[in-house]
């Protein structure tokens, strides 16, 4: 089939497609794993380093900055060649994880993190977007079942991993492990990956950059400080949301003037690719807004412990890793997707309204069920919103697309943990001075109980506290319900436009798995040389 000009061959996946989605996956368990093991030993860290005031910077500089930079990491591979910037990405991720390890004062460790950040905003983008550049979207699913799996095994060993470093080797040793494991991936990419060389002679997009990182920095603050460090109302958050508005109409306004744009707006024209990043915004609100929350509830509700925080989610993770691998598996197999996403939102929007059901006679092994049902919606979403979007994609913009649905999974999560941090709050404050008054809040001080410090309450004020805590979880979910509607909705409007690649069997072929020249869907057949 002849190509267009705009649009190059999809590759035949290389021989060596395992050996180098061993290097992927260590670079995927390296993003995943670093504010889930930071995160377990932050209370040593500020023992250590003090700063209690600045704690959340440690995690915000670190987020901010993996939002900032996911789209240009996106755009310079797309324009510079794919290996050489995803491999520069992981050398400036494993700078900042040495310095980090190195910090002598807040000030210090917050600045590492950052210059960590700047690298991790590359490092999810890349590895999705080589799996793009080598795998034909008819086997993709498989590969990106692994990778949600790899994200599932980290969501649990994160704070296990980060918890035995902590105690056996020092909080700075949460930062250094990344060295070792970073370095085995960078020898694994440059010796087995082999990617075309290109380089697109255009000028890159600096107004466009610029307006986006205002944009983006703006509303992660919003997002970051709503709430916590001031009230939503306060001119701060006010301001930050004007100006995050304002910065963001700008960019979409120069992107139509770029030679090439950081995100090209021409990639949203595909109904699929819109979708795909609103159903991904959804997942991540849904997804992080129950990470969040759920441990919450075990350990104040239900009295079980923090110490292995990630096992009180396996209920949830282990689903959403099998569901995956199978889904990639059934994909690559049938080449049929469309009904997947349909199957998740209703399984999602059933898992989240059994968790609004909770109270404080749930047991954990309901409460089990119930996140189980959820993690398979989860699992049958996840991945597919990557794999259509991708295939609704022209190769010249694999990078920007894929760091494009990365970003808008990563900004859904952000919103899911502050809004519904903001109800949760909420509605354990109105409980509480319904239930102990004046008294119950003093006791309680607003913070979150340790399951020891809820047990040595008065009974009045314990039960008031419980109560308060199981309220607050029902509206969380009641309201992620809500949300997990409009991504069930939106799944009846993806078209299944059969996927890039030779298919595995005779009946693939024929009329329906043709496509008309320029389409997205456009067979390739020629390999990448490795």
């Amino acid at each position: 089939m002849a190509e267009t000009k705009d649009q190059e061959a999809v590759p035949a996946p290389p021989r060596n497609v395992r050996v180098i989605m061993l290097g992927l996956m260590i670079t995927m368990m390296l993003a995943m794993l670093d504010n889930l093991i930071v995160g377990t030993a932050m209370p040593t860290i500020v023992g250590e380093l003090g700063g209690l005031n600045h704690l959340a910077w440690v995690v915000t500089a670190y987020t901010l900055a993996i939002a900032v930079s996911t789209p240009l990491w996106g755009k310079f591979g797309d324009l510079y060649g794919r290996k050489g910037i995803f491999m520069s990405s992981i050398v400036v991720f494993l700078i900042g994880s040495a310095l980090s390890g190195m910090a002598q004062d807040m000030g210090q460790l917050i600045a590492f993190r950052a210059i960590q950040g700047l690298g991790g905003g590359g490092l999810i983008v890349g590895v999705m977007a080589i799996i793009g550049d080598l795998v034909p979207p008819r086997e993709r699913g498989r590969y990106q079942g692994m990778m949600a799996a790899v994200m599932g095994i980290a969501t649990i060993g994160g704070p296990l991993v980060g918890g035995t470093i902590t105690d056996h080797l020092g909080w700075r040793w949460a930062f250094y492990i990344n060295l070792p494991l970073g370095a085995v991936s960078l020898f694994v990419i440059s010796t087995v990956l082999h990617l075309p060389k290109k380089r697109i002679k255009a000028r890159v997009d600096y107004t466009g950059a610029a307006l986006l990182s205002i944009g983006l920095t703006a509303l992660v603050l919003v997002t970051s400080w709503g709430g916590t460090e001031y009230d939503w109302g306060s001119v701060q958050i006010v301001g930050l949301s004007v100006l995050g508005a304002a910065s963001l109409a700008a960019f979409g306004w120069a992107e139509t003037r770029a030679a090439e744009p950081i995100i090209p707006l021409r990639i949203f024209r595909n109904g699929n690719f819109t979708l795909m990043n609103v159903i991904g915004f959804i997942v991540g609100f849904v997804m992080f807004g129950g990470v969040t929350f759920l441990p919450l509830f075990q350990q104040s509700v239900q009295g079980a412990s923090a110490t292995n925080s990630g096992l009180l989610l396996l209920p949830m993770m282990l689903p959403v890793m099998v569901v995956s691998l199978f889904v990639g598996r059934a994909v690559t197999k049938t080449g049929r997707y469309r009904m997947y996403p349909i199957i998740g939102g209703a399984a999602l929007i059933v898992g989240l309204y059994l968790l609004s059901t909770m109270d404080t006679d749930t047991s954990r092994l309901t409460s089990g069920l119930y996140m189980a049902v959820m993690g398979a919606g989860l699992g049958f979403m996840i991945q597919m919103s990557m794999l259509v979007g991708q295939n609704s994609l022209e190769m010249r913009d694999m990078g920007a697309g894929s760091s494009t649905i990365t970003l808008t999974r990563t900004i859904g999560g952000s919103f899911g943990v502050a809004l519904m941090g903001a109800i949760f709050s909420s509605r354990v404050a109105d409980t509480m001075a319904e239930e102990t008054g004046p008294a119950g809040e003093k006791a309680v001080g607003g913070g979150q109980l340790t399951p020891e410090l809820i047990e040595q309450l008065p009974t009045h004020i314990k039960d008031g506290y419980l109560n308060a805590v199981s309220n607050g979880t029902h509206q969380v979910f009641l309201w992620g319900t809500a949300v997990a509607v409009l991504a069930f909705l939106a799944s009846w409007f993806v078209k299944e436009v059969p996927l890039r690649g030779a298919a595995p069997a005779k009946e693939d072929a024929g009329p329906a798995g043709d496509a008309g020249p320029g389409s997205a869907q456009a067979e390739a057949e020629a390999p990448v040389k490795v």
